[in-house]
């Protein structure tokens, strides 16, 4: 294209400017070639006329098209030169905030100055393994494209950072480190990459420095290698520095500081650990204090501090090494503050001997103090002939000192960088590596020393090895696409290098000069000018003999000679170091020994081939300089770089001020010159720097084509004829294999044809769409004018119409109103005539009522006066009976009366009175020695207490005399006399009560004596009374013998009477065996369900069992129920019990048996009684009166056992009474619970009192026994001689007598203790009831309380309150039925293992039986048996033989594949293992049940690990283990898990185990799973989402295309191979839909379905998202388009597939706000609120992110302002948005296994055949 052409009215040029370098303006008239000037208009208006000449000021430069402006790579540009690419830069960083740019295979890093959310976690992730053009420009892809091509190629990469100080090199490697140690983490526990990140800390303390240019700048080189094994993981790393800064430990310019470690070491000083090292603030040292600010902002020293010692934690530097690290320094800052003191004649010096810092310093050295005070100030000097020591001056002994400091941090350095490495290395073997090296950049400065000598001479190199890195790739790519080229010219700066190093080049001057011994700076450069003054890279400088010009690649650079010897020399006197090496500390002394050449063992790890031979070194024998060092390490460099692939990054520092996101052009293309950028674009710039590949450049400019040119099958072709057509020029473009090449600004003029048919398109459009518009317009009016005129015509007519409706209405509402008006005045008239007969008709009502009252009263007087007389006369009646009852009860006492006196005088009365008073007596005795002893003991107390006194007295005495003697105060004498006043005044009491004590003895003891002779004078009586009755008993005797035969007879009958008396008492100890049997059986039941509330029956057989005894008894059953109810009631509680009317009823009814039974027993023992009176009328003779007694004792003992049952009676009643009268005055709900516990009371007093009536009747018995043996005696007697029994009469009377008489006192006293037992339990009885009466009484005060409390309270209050009340109360019933529930539980597991056990035993013994019957063939067994239980009903369980255990799970587990049970029921495996299951809980064989379980997971473990990457297998074993899972609760039993089973289902419960533990095993197993599931999902479909979602055209011809730069033909992108597959949208959805299909068939759970489903949508949606905030081509409105439409059809599939409510939608909702976001319009501020509602769903960082991302496509389009972005900002600045930029692909939502039962009954499932299971017996 010819310049008449390109430089037309309204192009945009660049044209130089001092302040921004580069202006932009825009030509006003077309230009002729020729003309001299360019008529041109700024920016803002101004005109400008342009010189142009064809050699002084050629043609500006021109500006590219907005759509390129932004790009990613510098290279897209389709002009390409120094504004062009500082413009794109200034766009990209200021405006898109983007501080990452490709130039080629460079990355330009511009430093924020601020802290960036784009080096996260989700970032390294998002970059790892993708292509490096395929996301925008990140440290992240450089160091993926190096482990990439180390993987793919096998070679040994290096990553070239480099860059000005602040330009952030020492953090751009530390990311780049960062990537390889996430991407690449080791294997093993070894935590090699941890311990690569923790060197970083260290280094920056120990190596970094404040500058005026950078806050953190490293004062040294570094290249880092991180070596990786066979599988490409760390296994260790090795680090080497170059030249580090030592002049900066002694002097610091303004404003700067020393290195970290000092600032950190002072500020943490304060520790206890680091008291020894007398450490203050940095101020008061010299060595820090020097740039008079000690301070960082934004930094805490002792924070980092604590990081630098963990860091040496973990790099296993002991903590002993580490504390002589810090002595070492802080000696240094000690070293620095030693005073050198000048002596007058200055020529010496001298130190103070008190100097506190010189002594800290030998102290924390373990140096002696003399020897270093004397070097200090002296030195010696070395001649052929004699040593001798000189003085040094005191400027002289200050350099000595800085130098002695400055190599002490060197040594202390190296000794550092030494162990890192020791910590990094490895035993394993290393198989390739990745260096990061971090370099300082291209330095100038006012003044120039040596380290910029060094530091340019490093870059030198650097750009030689850049610049034909460069080259042979642009050769390869040509020679790739087979186009032809040409030698491109590009600089060389060998000659550079060559003056530097070559034989007597610079630094060969300057080591001569150096060993020279007077050599000086000037001598050096008058040599130089001598010797270098022929070569074009050197120059002299015109006003300076001490200077020199060496023209770099990047600028000229004047270097001051001044210093130049001394600090390449780096001189330090050895008798200091000496001393050092003499030091008592092991560290120090290692530090200064001399150590042999270490260059070939850095090197020996690393494999290289140098790319050419290196200089010779000097002799060996000689000390090496500085530079010489600096040389060789630096050739080592370059052969590990050149025997590696090199990647390069570019730190560019956009402003001096450290201001963020601030931009100086000035500095940025200082940059951009000498870091080698411009040279990238300027070999790109001279070849074909644009490139397009034939299917991009089709679908971008196939606008320009002709209709049949499109119907082409061949692409290629195509784009030749096109390209042919268009430009004219065939050495403009070439094409190649697989791309076209143009010449630079090819593309922009191909931009212009494409926009000019965009826009002529666009003007037909308008055309179109502007006459339809104007229709459309003329439609809707005309539509509207007739709408108008309907509406008119309706209204009028409307109005008409309501016209007449109005007066129609007034009618009406007249005729209405006279009507009201007539009818109420007739409605007031008949008002009042009703008025006016209702008072007339009351008026004769009320005199009728009058007269009918007086009536009625009359007849009130005469009934009263009638029923008075009937009561006087009832009254004289009532006196008169009494009267006559009182007579005749009279008389009836009288002979009472008397028949008690002749008892009184009986021999038994006597008896009974004699022996009370024998016990009398002896009791008094008793009490009479009792009383002895205790006065002879009180006389023994009063003894020794009168002689303890005495001796109190005589020691008081002895302490008064002593007192008196030696003291003559009267105060102290008083107090002592009136002590022992005291003491006499207490002996005087203790006397007289001991007086008082023995008369109270004595008068007691007379009182005894008396009673005592009282008491024997009655016993004489009374054995005067026993003699008279011996006598009568003889007379008694005598009249026996005369009536023997009566006396038979009555012997006969009373014989017969004992006998049946024998057999009753016999039926009533069996009858109470039987029962008290009874009663322990119904006991045991009770105890086993006490706890059932309601009525129980009784079995039938037990309920009407009755005693054989002649004498009535009680039913057993009524027994039993009775007691069993008490029971019930006692420990259910009243209220409760209240509630069952059945129990109520018979304990009712029980207490009416019990009455009618006492009173059937007392009438028996009255007819007892009634019979032994006949019988004693019968044979009633002289010598009966001893009959007579006992049944009058035995009469009066029933009458008082019968006043004592009346008087418990009448206090049982009076409780009763007091109960219901207690009861009757409680006015709350607790009616029911008294009267409970009034029957209780009664029940239990019935069946005392009947207790009490069977020991009664058992006690007559006795007494009838002893009768007749006594009248059997007296027949024996009779029986014998009569002189015998005459010989003997007298004493077989007495003993018969003594007898009878003891036997009568034995019943006595059982009848007494029957009656103190009645007593006692009565006093029981009283108190419990007593004691009871007092609670209610407490209850009512309670309610009585809380009844006043509640009616004080509001309506409201007392709602809350008796809803409180209610709670309280409902809380204890449901505590009570909870303890009821849980005995009942613990009862029914006992119950359950009593069963369990008889069921085992019973199916051990039904298998015995089954064994001895059957034959020993075991096949043949199963056959059988199975034929056998098909017949019958299958019960859905399968048996199994133990051994047979590990083939079921190798069949079912191990072998089986989804599809061979495909066609079967789902989950066909899980049915056939818990129906084997449930086989094994029937036979209660617990061993069998946990064997079976415990093999199952462990083999589907095994079966997932072994297919950990397969979906289906995954997906099938889910379904399985679930499904296992929800049959163990379906079938446990728990009625939480069988509310909807079937009637069948329930019958298949587990009898025996409760299998909740395997439970939660299982639900852990199927989470293992479902995340299993998860992972092989989301690695199935993670390589397709990009392209399905991003890249591919599901809309054709939406997307466009712009112009790529070399990234997208980097090496990354392996073309050979015919590049990465893209996926489609329909090829995800394909396989979304395989694997919904996939889990349906194994019937796994819709929820679960559901949950994956979602899973895998919130991946896509995360996945999508991420690369679309890292990807500027994907941020257009197509795109949007696209990405919108892609989003609707996954939403489609959901509904499709009934998936939409499984919140799987709602994870595609960020995506689809960020497809929204790229469509919406982004001008105006309504736009701003529009976008801030619209995109909830992300984050504010997101939003920005993508508006800065937004780029156009054609210039149609516009960008983003930077203006509305911050509108954006502002309006979301208060959300509180998480810091993270990406999404998390790795975030799991919580999965949950909803319970599911199977409808699918066990007995109807079918086993196939082709399982082979035939070893399963269906059961």
């Amino acid at each position: 294209m010819s310049v008449n052409e390109l430089y037309t009215k309204f192009t945009r040029v660049w044209i130089p400017d001092p302040e921004d370098v580069w202006k932009a303006a825009e030509i006003v008239r077309d230009y002729k070639e020729g003309e001299p000037v360019l008529h041109l208009k700024l920016e803002d208006e101004t005109p400008l006329e342009y010189p142009v000449g064809p050699k002084s000021n050629p043609l500006p430069f021109l500006r590219n098209p907005d759509i390129l402006v932004g790009e990613n790579d510098l290279t897209a540009l389709s002009y390409l030169h120094e504004p062009a690419v500082l413009h794109n830069l200034r766009v990209r960083f200021l405006e898109s905030n983007h501080i990452y740019t490709y130039c080629g295979i460079v990355l330009v890093a511009i430093n924020p100055y601020e802290q960036l959310q784009i080096y996260g976690e989700e970032v390294i992730n998002a970059y790892s393994g993708q292509n490096m053009g395929d996301m925008d420009p990140h440290i992240f892809a450089v160091a993926e494209e190096a482990y990439k091509q180390m993987a793919r190629d096998e070679r040994n990469q290096s990553i070239i950072v480099s860059g000005e100080s602040g330009a952030g090199k020492t953090v751009s490697a530390k990311y780049a480190m960062r990537f390889f140690a996430t991407v690449g983490g080791s294997a093993n526990d070894t935590n090699v990459e941890e311990k690569v990140l923790a060197s970083s800390p260290i280094m920056e303390a120990i190596g970094n420095a404040k500058t005026t240019r950078n806050d953190n700048s490293s004062r040294f080189g570094k290249y880092i290698q991180i070596g990786f094994s066979r599988r490409y993981h760390i296994i260790g790393a090795n680090m080497r520095t170059y030249l580090l800064e030592k002049s900066r430990v002694v002097f610091q310019a303004e404003d700067e500081r020393n290195y970290h470690i000092f600032y950190q070491l002072c500020a943490s000083a304060s520790l206890p650990e680091f008291k020894e090292l007398s450490l203050t603030s940095a101020e008061d040292f010299t060595f820090t204090s020097l740039g008079e600010n000690i301070f960082i902002e934004g930094v805490n020293d002792a924070e980092d501090f604590k990081k630098t010692r963990e860091a040496f934690t973990l790099l296993g530097i002991k903590d002993s090494s580490q504390s002589s690290i810090f002595k070492v320094i802080a000696s240094i800052l000690h070293l620095g503050n030693i005073e050198i003191c000048p002596e007058r004649d200055g020529e010496s010096c001298h130190i103070s001997r008190d100097d506190v810092h010189l002594k800290h310093f030998c102290q924390l050295m373990g140096v002696e103090m003399q020897q270093m005070e004397h070097w200090l100030c002296h030195r010696k000097l070395v001649t052929a002939s004699e040593t001798y020591v000189k003085n040094m001056s005191s400027k002289q002994a200050t350099n000595a000192r800085n130098a002695l400091a400055k190599h002490i941090y060197a040594r202390m350095f190296d000794w550092i960088v030494e162990h890192i490495n020791k910590a990094l290395q490895t035993s394993t073997k290393q198989h390739s590596f990745i260096g990061v090296l971090d370099i300082y950049g291209f330095e100038t400065f006012e003044v120039n020393s040596f380290e910029q000598f060094c530091i340019n001479y490093a870059n030198e190199k650097l750009q030689q090895q850049f610049n034909s890195h460069v080259f042979k790739l642009e050769q390869e790519e040509y020679m790739k696409e087979q186009i032809p080229w040409t030698l491109i010219d590009f600089y060389d700066n060998q000659p550079c290098i060559d003056l530097i190093e070559a034989r007597l080049g610079i630094l060969d001057l300057l080591d001569e000069e150096c060993k020279v011994p007077k050599g000086t700076d000037q001598n050096w450069a008058q040599k130089l000018y001598k010797q270098n003054s022929s070569s074009a890279h050197f120059q002299k400088p015109r006003m300076s003999n001490t200077s020199f010009i060496i023209i770099h690649f990047a600028d000229k650079v004047e270097y001051q000679c001044e210093g130049f010897l001394e600090k390449n020399r780096d001189t330090v006197y050895e008798e200091q170091i000496n001393i050092l090496k003499a030091s008592q500390f092991q560290l120090v002394a290692d530090l200064f020994h001399e150590k042999e050449d270490v260059t070939s063992s850095k090197s020996s790890k690393i494999n290289v081939r140098a790319a050419k031979s290196t200089p010779k070194a000097p002799n060996k024998d000689h000390r090496k300089t500085v530079g010489h060092q600096f040389r060789a390490s630096l050739h080592l460099l370059m052969e590990t770089l050149n025997a590696t692939t090199p990647h390069y990054v570019r730190c560019i520092k956009p402003n001096d001020d450290k201001e963020a996101f601030s931009f100086d052009s000035r500095r940025a293309v200082q940059q951009l010159r000498a870091c080698g950028v411009l040279e990238t674009i300027r070999i790109s710039a001279a070849g074909y720097p644009s490139r397009w590949t034939y299917p991009d450049f089709f679908s971008r400019y196939r606008v320009l084509l002709k209709k049949s040119d499109m119907m082409l099958a061949d692409k290629k072709l195509v784009c030749k004829n096109l390209l042919e057509t268009l430009i004219k020029e065939p050495d403009m473009f070439q094409f190649g294999k697989t791309k076209i090449f143009f010449r630079a600004g090819q593309v922009a003029y191909l931009e212009k044809l494409r926009a000019d048919k965009f826009r002529s398109a666009c003007i037909k459009i308008q055309k179109t769409v502007r006459g339809w518009l104007q229709r459309v317009r003329y439609r809707k009016i005309r539509k509207s004018a007739i709408t108008l005129q309907r509406y008119g015509r309706g209204y009028l007519a409307r109005r008409y119409a309501d016209f007449l409706r109005q007066t129609r209405a007034a009618v009406i509402c007249q005729k209405q109103y006279r009507m009201v008006r007539d009818r109420r005045a007739y409605l007031r008239v008949r008002q009042a005539v009703v008025t006016i007969q209702a008072f007339t008709r009351g008026m004769f009502t009320r005199r009728i009522y009058q007269e009918f009252l007086l009536h009625h009263k009359a007849m009130i007087i005469q009934k009263s006066v009638r029923s008075w007389l009937q009561r006087k006369k009832f009254r004289r009646a009532r006196d008169a009976a009494i009267t006559i009852q009182c007579a005749y009860r009279r008389t009836l006492a009288k002979r009472q009366l008397k028949q008690l006196k002749i008892e009184a005088r009986s021999a038994e009365r006597l008896k009974k009175l004699n022996t009370g008073m024998e016990n009398k007596i002896v009791q008094l005795q008793r009490k009479m020695d009792d009383q002895s002893k205790e006065y002879k003991s009180q006389n023994e107390q009063l003894l020794l207490v009168n002689t303890t006194l005495g001796s109190e007295v005589n020691k008081l005495q002895k302490q008064l005399e002593q007192v008196r003697s030696q003291q003559s105060d009267g105060g102290q004498l008083t107090s002592l006399q009136e002590e022992l006043e005291r003491l006499r005044e207490e002996l005087q009491e203790a006397a007289s009560q001991r007086k008082r004590l023995e008369e109270e003895h004595s008068t007691e003891k007379m009182g005894l004596q008396q009673r005592v002779e009282e008491l024997e004078r009655e016993n004489s009586l009374l054995k005067s009374e026993k003699e008279e009755m011996n006598q009568r008993i003889l007379q008694h005797s005598k009249s026996f013998e005369e009536d023997g035969s009566s006396v038979s007879q009555k012997e006969a009958s009373l014989q017969k009477e004992l006998d049946q008396e024998r057999q009753r008492y016999q039926n009533l100890l069996k009858e109470f065996s039987r029962l008290e049997q009874r009663y322990d059986n119904l006991k045991e039941e009770v105890s086993l369900s006490k706890f059932q509330p309601g009525h129980r029956r009784n079995p039938s057989n037990q309920s009407s069992l009755e005693s054989d005894s002649n004498y009535p008894s009680i039913s057993t059953s009524e027994v039993g129920d009775t007691e069993d109810s008490i029971q019930l009631v006692e420990e259910m509680g009243v209220e409760k019990a209240a509630m069952d009317i059945s129990l109520f009823m018979k304990l009712q009814k029980r207490v009416r048996e019990l009455e009618q039974e006492r009173k059937r027993l007392q009438a028996n023992v009255d007819k007892m009684e009634e019979l032994a009176k006949r019988k004693g009328s019968e044979s009633r003779s002289p010598t009966s009166e001893q009959e007579t007694a006992d049944l009058a004792y035995n009469n009066l003992k029933r009458q008082e056992l019968e006043t004592e049952n009346k008087k418990l009676k009448n206090d049982l009643n009076e409780l009763r009474k007091a109960i219901s009268e207690r009861a009757s005055q409680n006015n709350s709900s607790n009616e029911l619970q008294d009267s409970y516990n009034l029957l209780l009371s009664q029940l239990k007093s019935a069946n005392e009192e009947l207790d009490a009536r069977k020991e009664e009747v058992l006690i007559l018995r006795t007494q009838i026994v002893s009768t007749a043996q006594l009248l059997e005696k007296n027949d024996h007697i009779e029986s014998n001689d009569v002189p015998e029994l005459n010989d003997s009469k007298e004493p077989m009377d007495k003993e018969e007598a003594l007898k009878a008489y003891h036997g009568l006192c034995e019943s006595k006293k059982l009848l007494e203790a029957q009656l103190q037992t009645q007593s006692r339990q009565h006093k029981d009885e009283l108190e419990a009831l007593h004691t009871q009466i007092e609670l209610l009484r407490d209850d009512i005060e309670k309610k009585q309380e809380i009844l006043n409390y509640t009616s004080s309270l509001s309506p409201e209050a007392k709602v809350e309150y008796s809803v409180q009340q209610e709670i309280t109360r409902l809380t204890n019933d449901n505590l009570d039925l909870k303890e009821l529930v849980e005995k009942l539980e613990k009862n029914e597991r006992k119950l359950k293992k009593q069963l369990r056990i008889y069921m085992k035993k019973v199916q051990e013994l039904e298998a015995a039986q089954a064994a001895a019957q059957t034959t020993k063939s075991r096949p043949e067994l199963s056959r059988q048996v199975t034929v056998q239980r098909k017949e019958k009903d299958f019960e859905g369980m399968l048996e199994y033989y133990k051994e047979d255990e590990a083939l079921l799970l190798k069949t079912l587990i191990s072998d089986i594949r989804p599809n061979t049970v495909s066609a079967t029921v789902p989950c066909l495996p899980a049915y056939i293992l818990f129906m084997c299951i449930r086989h094994a809980d029937y036979i209660n064989d617990d061993q069998k049940v946990e064997s079976l379980l415990t093999s199952t997971i462990n083999a589907i473990k095994k079966v997932l690990k072994k297919n950990n990457d397969d979906f289906e297998m995954t997906s099938f074993w889910l379904a399985n283990t679930s499904r296992l899972l929800h049959c163990l609760k379906q079938y446990s039993g728990d009625e939480v898990f069988m509310t909807q089973n079937t009637a069948k289902q329930n019958e298949h419960c587990l009898k025996n185990f409760d299998l909740a533990e395997y439970r939660q095993v299982l639900s852990d197993l199927s989470i293992q799973i479902y995340q299993q599931l998860i992972k092989v999902a989301e690695g199935i479909i993670q390589p397709m989402i990009v392209s399905a979602m991003l890249e591919s055209e599901s809309i054709p011809s939406l997307a466009g295309v712009k112009p790529m730069g070399y990234r997208n033909r980097s090496s990354s992108m392996d073309t050979d191979a015919g590049g990465p597959s893209s996926y489609t949208l329909e090829a995800l959805i394909r396989q979304l839909g395989q694997f919904h299909s996939i889990m349906q068939d194994h019937g796994l759970d819709p929820e679960i379905v559901g949950q994956v489903v979602r899973q895998l949508f919130h991946c896509i949606n995360a996945v999508t998202l991420n690369n679309l905030l890292l990807r500027k081509d994907v941020c257009s409105w197509s795109n949007g388009m696209q990405l919108r439409y892609n989003t609707s059809q996954m939403e489609e599939w959901l509904r499709a597939n009934n998936l939409f409510q499984s919140k799987a939608a709602a994870t595609l909702e960020p995506i689809i706000q960020a497809a929204q976001l790229l469509q919406v319009k982004k001008k105006t501020t309504q736009d701003a609120e529009a976008i801030c509602s619209l995109c909830s769903g992300l984050s504010t960082q997101q939003i920005v992110k993508i508006l800065n991302l937004y780029t156009p496509l054609n210039e149609f389009e516009e960008r983003v302002t930077v203006s509305f972005i911050r509108n954006i900002q502002n309006r979301l600045q208060d959300r509180n948005d998480p810091p993270q930029l990406l999404v998390d692909t790795k975030q799991t939502f919580p999965v949950l296994f909803p319970y599911t039962p199977s409808a699918l009954s066990l007995e109807t499932l079918q086993i196939p055949a082709s399982l082979s299971l035939d070893f399963l017996v269906r059961v």
